[in-house]
């Protein structure tokens, strides 16, 4: 006679995406704004100096989340802690993106790009926050720069994706968050080349001010990059994390 091999999973922990999503986000969001304050109060001069010499009034991210104690710390540990969730997610936006794109073998190899961004983009993040630009800054410019170029790139890959294929979103939270991954998109967009003309006049003439301005644009590229990543909590709203165990049992069909 034939054996059925029955697999069971039992459920230990269940975790809403929802959860999952504002705690990833949150980890990083709150580090960032402590490590801003706490460089502002604490280390204001050393923080805000450049090679120019001119005033300036807020810290570069670099500066801010690698030159001090504690804010280093603080940093790395949220950025350490939220990495997994993170890596997680990289594989259940490549699912979610399979059911919403056509079958088609354009949009399959634009797929694995998209997810392919979306991992390196996490690495960098990590390379670039724990290789400090004091300690290595040939290495930390190039995670920043991998981050940068990745981060928007997923951004508009992801949009352009789903642009053309609103009418596979089945749920209205998941039309909510493409609409929300296009406004944070094109701020992000936005706020990147502000950034990027900023810091040119700021090495190209060394006027007062303008490195606040990049640093101002530079935290709003971040913020906008968070909150581009959170709009998992609508994505996945009716999903659950299980964490359980597996147990299988044999049957035989009369």
């Amino acid at each position: 006679f034939l054996m059925n091999k029955e697999i069971r999973t039992s459920g230990i922990l269940k975790i809403r995406m929802p959860l999952l999503a504002v705690v990833t986000v949150s980890l990083p969001f709150f580090a960032f704004l402590t490590c801003i304050y706490l460089s502002v109060v604490n280390n204001f001069s050393l923080a805000t100096a450049t090679h120019c010499g001119v005033p300036n009034y807020l810290p570069s991210i670099s500066s801010a989340i690698g030159e001090f104690v504690p804010q280093r710390y603080i940093w790395r540990f949220a950025i350490a802690v939220h990495s997994a969730p993170r890596f997680m997610m990289v594989g259940l936006y490549s699912s979610f993106m399979k059911s919403v794109l056509p079958p088609h073998p354009v949009y399959e190899k634009l797929r694995k790009v998209n997810a392919i961004l979306n991992l390196v983009e996490n690495f960098a993040l990590l390379g670039l926050s724990f290789v400090s630009s004091r300690e290595n800054y040939d290495l930390h410019k190039v995670f920043f720069i991998t981050f940068m170029l990745c981060s928007e790139l997923y951004m508009i890959l992801t949009y352009l994706l789903m642009k053309d294929n609103t009418q596979f979103l089945a749920k209205p939270l998941e039309r909510l968050a493409f609409r929300k991954k296009k406004q944070l998109m094109s701020f992000n967009i936005f706020c990147f080349f502000f950034a990027l003309y900023f810091f040119y006049r700021h090495n190209a003439y060394c006027e007062t001010g303008m490195y606040t301005f990049f640093a101002f644009f530079e935290y709003m590229v971040v913020l906008s990059n968070m909150g581009f990543h959170m709009t998992a909590y609508y994505d996945f709203y009716d999903h659950e994390l299980v964490i359980g165990e597996r147990t299988s049992s044999l049957s035989s069909p009369s």
